[in-house]
């Protein structure tokens, strides 16, 4: 396991936990410095083109992070598989390093990840799982996310600019007890083992990662507190700055997926240009118009009975003559078309009241004007023709229809 991985951060005596040292803010600058130094004049300033969304995973072990990767890449509409660290310190890159005497630590993950960063593939959003597990790691995240900010500057009135679009970074966290990440973890172990076994004897399949700390309560125990005493204080460190999302990850897959998709509910806000919001700020957004949707509707239906007492009444009385009848014959199916040249409906006051009568007795209208040339006469020493306008109502009438089984 590469020491980025297995060995909590470097710490002074006398220094909080979530404090560092000058030594180690030193250590941050240098390291961030360098793999970026070695970036730039690779792929060139204007190619530094980073994901619109990264979301950090983290949990402790057991939560779940592996079984809900898939369900969080479809819920935010990724079409990449994540960024898992321990599989990139595997890379081809990383083992060159490794094979060459060099421990793969906070620099070589860094520099690391930000090639990684740079494929293409990545360029919508991307799920990072195990980074940032260091306090290091978390200011150079910080130092990234600058330099993406620097550059969405610099290139935001040029041609290139929506290539360098405003990076959204959320920290999700799947978050389970001592004692349920302990159960879990041993309970992975004995899975494991059975099927492992099963592999072996029947040379079908392929063999499970099988962890010492998934057979060991101790280890299992002290994986969490690792997990705790390092990750955890990590991610929390980010909760001031960037969208954190803690997910209670205790329950039933069901459960934790109701829980992420709570949590990763869109909010424009977060995610688009400032600009972009501040152009859309006056379109009303369909959860506020709907809040007091249903008293503004029976406040417009009785100042239609008070107010337009006689255009209320006709109304009415169309929608019981003409369109009822029609809907009853489409019970079945729950969709009505009606062609109509009402002559009350010219008024464009009674077109909502129409809409709204059905609204209020649980249907769905929709109103559609068609104007129609029909020719009335010709000039027969011209040749011109004389028309008038047709004004057809096309009207459409949604309802649940009838549960009768067909077939």
């Amino acid at each position: 396991m590469p020491a980025a991985d297995n060995l909590p951060s470097r710490s002074t005596p006398g220094v909080p936990k979530n404090k560092l040292t000058d030594l180690e803010i030193k250590d941050t600058h240098l390291i961030f410095e360098s793999a970026w130094g070695q970036l730039e004049p690779d792929v060139g300033r204007e190619n530094l083109r980073f994901p619109k969304e990264i979301i950090l995973l983290g949990g402790a072990p057991g939560s779940g992070k592996g079984t809900n990767t898939e369900f969080i890449t479809k819920e935010r509409g990724l079409t990449c598989p994540p960024i898992v660290i321990s599989s990139l310190l595997d890379s081809p890159e990383a083992k060159r390093l490794k094979d060459a005497g060099a421990m793969v630590g906070d620099r070589e993950v860094v520099g690391l990840l930000l090639r990684e960063l740079m494929k293409p593939a990545y360029r919508d959003g991307v799920i990072l799982d195990g980074f940032p597990r260091t306090r290091v790691q978390v200011e150079c995240l910080k130092m990234l996310v600058d330099k993406m900010q620097q550059l969405r500057q610099e290139f935001y009135a040029t041609p290139l600019s929506i290539h360098f679009r405003q990076t959204t970074v959320h920290i999700m966290v799947l978050f389970v007890d001592e004692k349920e990440s302990i159960a879990r973890q041993l309970k992975r172990g004995r899975e494991t083992r059975v099927h492992n076994e099963e592999v072996l004897r029947t040379g079908v399949g392929s063999l499970w990662e099988d962890r010492a700390t998934d057979h060991d309560e101790a280890l299992a125990q002290r994986r969490y507190r690792v997990f705790k005493e390092q990750t955890w204080e990590a991610l929390q460190s980010l909760k001031e700055i960037f969208h954190y999302h803690f997910i209670n990850a205790q329950g039933s897959i069901e459960e934790v997926e109701q829980n992420i998709t709570k949590e990763l509910d869109y909010q424009s806000t977060l995610e688009l240009d400032p600009i972009t919001v501040d152009r859309l700020r006056h379109v009303p957004v369909a959860s506020e118009i709907i809040v007091h949707a249903r008293q503004e509707l029976v406040k417009r239906l009785d100042s239609y009975a008070l107010e337009h007492t006689e255009l209320f009444a006709k109304v009415v009385q169309f929608i019981e003559n003409k369109i009822v009848p029609i809907v009853l014959h489409h019970a079945i199916s729950g969709s009505a078309y009606i062609n109509t040249e009402e002559s009350t409906l010219q008024d464009p006051l009674a077109l909502a009241m129409l809409i709204d009568v059905f609204s209020e007795r649980g249907y769905h209208a929709l109103v559609d004007l068609h104007k129609i040339e029909v020719p009335q006469k010709v000039d027969l020493t011209s040749g011109e023709i004389s028309c008038r306008i047709k004004k057809v109502f096309r009207i459409h009438i949604r309802f649940q229809g009838s549960e009768i089984r067909r077939g």
